[in-house]
């Protein structure tokens, strides 16, 4: 792992924490993202990727899990599974710093391009994408849940530049 991201795993980097998410950090995780989302993963499913073995990184603050972040990569491309930070801790900038950490691990995996899918109506997100750099090429009809039916994704994508 140091190899991929060495500058994620010293602490000295990352102020606020970032670290690779483990089995025990999971009641915390679930715990965000049953406050975040009207429609939650499930324990099972966050279970299930770090069985797998997918890049998948929490933030800390003061000891505490306050946001985290969950990918695949294969194939020279990585695809975004979950980004989240705690309701209480909007507006700090932790999604972004997220968000910055998955696209280097992507790029240290050796992927050449990341690809989300995001709720038109999330438009802080949508926002926080597009100032990363990614680009909407297409549309997922009724793709999420949602109240009274479904939703659609917008499919967001970012070319991986090799890095100088």
């Amino acid at each position: 792992m140091s190899a991929l991201a060495p500058d994620l795993e010293d602490a000295s980097a990352a102020p606020a924490g970032l670290r690779p998410m483990r089995e025990d950090d999971l009641d915390a995780v679930h715990a965000i993202e049953i406050r975040a989302y009207e429609f939650p993963w499930t324990p099972g499913i966050f279970r299930d990727c770090l069985r797998a073995d997918y890049p998948s990184w929490v933030l800390t603050d003061a000891g505490r899990v306050t946001g985290y972040f969950l990918m695949s990569v294969a194939a020279g491309e990585a695809h975004v599974l979950n980004v989240c930070v705690a309701p209480e801790a909007h507006g700090r900038g932790h999604g972004r710093r997220l968000l910055r950490a998955l696209l280097r691990i992507a790029r240290g995996r050796g992927a050449e391009r990341v690809f989300l899918e995001v709720r038109p109506s999330n438009p802080g997100a949508i926002a926080l994408y597009h100032s990363e750099g990614f680009n909407e090429i297409g549309r997922r009809p009724r793709y999420y849940p949602a109240r009274g039916g479904r939703e659609d994704a917008l499919v967001m994508a970012i070319e991986l530049l090799a890095q100088e």
